[in-house]
């Protein structure tokens, strides 16, 4: 979960030190993703990947996502939800790797 906070604050420092403040919020602010996780029954599992289950996770959205990255005026949001399903993958990685 640390990650989830500081790599959007170490991106923002890095590639948007001038706008560091405002960079580093809209990239946390894309963490509102997970809101997907209420529809979710449990909501709160810790042994499941969000990555293919929640409908903001799908695999099919990550081009959008890029995409968003890719256009100046979300750039940041997009650069934030990359980050996301890219720490979110890392974590199903570890519980595969666990079991």
């Amino acid at each position: 979960m640390f990650l989830h906070f500081a790599l959007p604050a170490a991106v923002a420092g890095i590639a948007y030190r001038k706008q560091f403040l405002k960079a580093m919020l809209i990239m946390l602010a894309s963490m509102l993703i997970d809101l997907d996780h209420l529809l979710a029954d449990p909501v709160y599992d810790p042994g499941r990947c969000s990555i293919g289950f929640h409908p903001l996770h799908q695999y099919p959205l990550f081009p959008v996502y890029a995409v968003a990255a890719l256009w100046p005026k979300t750039r940041l949001i997009g650069i934030g939800l990359l980050i996301h399903m890219f720490l979110d993958g890392i974590d199903c990685f570890w519980m595969q790797y666990e079991n």
